[in-house]
């Protein structure tokens, strides 16, 4: 499928890829992963053939249709549905030529054609994938332009995903997008039927979806079979493995070069010392393993105060005359660790301002302690940086009578080093503002940190880092993310933001997951059920019992194919569960390549038939949902 022969590419004098290579087949689905400013995005760029390579070459199998995320979405006035219908082209030009074509057999053709490619089915998986981004039946008919530049992201990545595309690249996909449409594309993605590569920093979608990781370090391409954990898993146990022949290395050559030493003089050993040298000269060197410097954050302990920091008492708040949240009784001390769930729209970013009185109350009362001091982070923030200045700047601006080794101590605290904390903010990567942020937000050591998406531009190791120095914090946080891993490690409690409402949610996220699952399927089912049971006024009951009678054997086998469907789905998911609890028992990796291979494959062929099986199921409901209406 893909081919990456000996890739040479340089930028700014630098270079990102030195001879690189690596082989992707067919139906892979791959993590793309490493350092930032290693070159993942370049390197999809250079897939796509939007860059060109300095040296060696990228082949793409003939005829393969090639996908990812448009980044400049255009203002439309057409529709959501309307926007991802028209991603798919082939359908698109096909019912094009329905229109204007006048040869009764060419006209057969295309519908042929139009079957062959279900396009009756097509606005139906539309509207599923827009649903499971986040878009209602409501937003789906509003026009693009209504939307802001993250929700439109979202429905330039549902194009990508409605195209189908025989190799989709990702960049981050999930970072626009909350949590609970951040676990509809896990399961999306972990079923894709054709090749893929994603660039994530999502260690929890990563070992969801992937079945290869292909790791960029150094200017080469390695690629490791499984996700995330077992490629870090196998990748310390190689470079442990290197280090040691490092080492016997190092002690040969020294072995080696003292019998030359000492004796190279001598007539008798002479021939004996000169083939040593020879031979010293052939031995290949092993490349030293040179350690990344470890990410560490450290947010400051708070002074102890007395619970409870923050009350809120029959609150409401919103930003107009109907308030968003309504009657809040909510308490948070000093050792809470909150995630907030719901998604996008239903409060979450609010309750978070309200919480660092960003926002006042439009009824009840928020009571704080009055030493209560709160850090407050959020995406936005990184926007009103100034670009000009430099790390230290913003901070000895808010620490006026700090001095420098205090001021300095605080960025060091982030992993601003004395060299990084004078370059301008400008110049920073994404994961450096965001490092910035912290340290800003947490330089007056608060008691309680409300932290909005505090994952979104660091990666894999300073993701970790984060839920180190989180778990050694002593005062209290909220965090709203969509990151599984981060939320699981760091918060004990979780608040459901729903139907203008904040309640406990009292089970994890692998229930709350189930529970959405549940809730698209029931709505699904909700609506046909409604459907059914909705007869209109007729003449009399002779009439009404004929018309009950012809429409349950309309809709019998329909009913048929929707228990099958449902049967199937349990009958795999089952089997699944099954194949997922032998991968997950570390015996599977002491056998044989062949019989973990075979594991992958039956899990992979798994979620796929439960795929299919889903949408037979979801297809068997809709043919009844337009025969109720009939």
């Amino acid at each position: 499928m893909l081919q990456i022969n000996d890739l040479v590419y340089r930028v700014g004098g630098r270079t990102l890829f030195d001879r690189a290579s690596a082989t992707i087949a067919a139906g892979a689905r791959v993590g793309l992963v490493g350092r930032n400013g290693a070159g993942k995005t370049t390197l999809l760029r250079l897939i796509d053939g939007s860059l060109e390579p300095d040296g060696g070459n990228v082949q793409i199998a003939p005829g393969c249709r090639l996908g990812k995320v448009a980044q400049d979405m255009p203002s439309s006035e057409e529709s959501l549905l309307d926007f991802v219908l028209r991603a798919d082209a082939e359908r698109t030009d096909l019912l094009a030529q329905t229109v204007r074509e006048t040869d009764p057999q060419r006209i057969a053709d295309i519908h042929q054609r139009l079957a062959d490619i279900e396009a009756h089915r097509a606005t139906a998986r539309a509207g599923r994938i827009l649903a499971g981004l986040g878009f209602d039946a409501n937003a789906q008919a509003r026009p693009l332009s209504s939307f802001s530049g993250g929700w439109r992201m979202r429905v330039a990545l549902a194009a990508a995903l409605f195209a189908a595309p025989d190799f989709l690249l990702l960049d981050e996909p999930t970072n626009h997008l909350d949590l609970e449409a951040a676990l509809w594309l896990e399961s999306f993605l972990a079923s894709y039927p054709h090749t893929v590569i994603i660039v994530s920093h999502d260690r929890e979608l990563l070992n969801k979806v992937a079945d290869r990781i292909l790791h960029i370090e150094s200017g080469k391409l390695t690629l490791y079979s499984g996700g995330y954990d077992r490629f870090e898993r196998t990748r310390r146990e190689r470079l442990a493995h290197q280090a040691a022949l490092a080492a016997r290395q190092a002690a040969e050559r020294r072995r080696i070069q003292a019998f030359v030493d000492r004796f190279r003089a001598k007539a008798t050993k002479a021939r004996q010392a000169q083939s040593r040298l020879k031979a010293l000269a052939r031995m290949e060197p092993i490349a030293e393993v040179v350690g990344e410097k470890d990410m560490r954050f450290d947010f400051p302990s708070p002074e102890p105060l007395s619970p409870p920091l923050l009350v809120l008492d029959n609150v409401s708040v919103g930003y107009g005359a109907a308030p968003v949240l309504r009657d809040l009784s909510l308490r948070i001390d000093e050792e809470d660790r909150i995630a907030l769930l719901g998604a996008n729209g239903n409060g979450k970013s609010t309750l978070i301002k309200l919480l660092a009185g960003r926002l006042a109350p439009s009824a009840g009362q928020r009571r704080v302690s009055g030493k209560l001091k709160i850090g407050y982070f959020a995406q936005h923030q990184v926007d009103e940086l100034d670009l000009t200045r430099t790390p230290y700047e913003h901070m000895a601006q808010l620490m006026p009578k700090a001095d420098e080794a205090a001021t300095r101590a605080q960025l060091g605290r982030f992993g601003f080093s004395q060299e990084r904390a004078e370059i301008a903010v400008g110049s920073l990567s994404g994961g450096e503002k965001a490092r910035l942020l912290f340290a800003l937000m947490s330089r007056q050591a608060p008691h309680l940190m409300l932290l909005d998406e505090p994952s979104n531009h660091l990666d894999i190791d300073a993701r970790e880092a984060l839920i180190e120095a989180l778990n050694a914090y002593e005062g209290a946080v909220v965090l709203v993310s969509h990151d599984v891993h981060l939320i699981e490690l760091t918060a004990d409690r979780l608040w459901l933001v729903k139907d203008g409402a904040v309640r406990t949610y009292d089970g994890n996220l692998d229930d709350y997951r189930a529970l959405l699952l549940d809730e698209r399927r029931g709505k699904a089912g909700d609506v046909a059920s409604q459907k059914r049971q909705t007869v209109s006024a007729r003449p009399g009951k002779k009439e009404t019992r004929r018309f009950a009678a012809e429409s349950r054997a309309a809709v019998a086998h329909l009913r048929r194919q929707a228990a099958d469907a449902e049967s199937r789905m349990e009958r795999l998911a089952a089997e699944k569960e099954r194949v997922e609890g032998e991968l997950a028992d570390p015996a599977a990796y002491t056998g044989t390549p062949h019989q973990l291979t075979e594991l992958h494959i039956k899990l992979r062929d798994l979620q796929k038939e439960l795929l299919r099986a889903e949408e037979a199921w979801l297809e068997a409901q809709t043919m009844l949902e337009a025969a109720s209406r009939g």
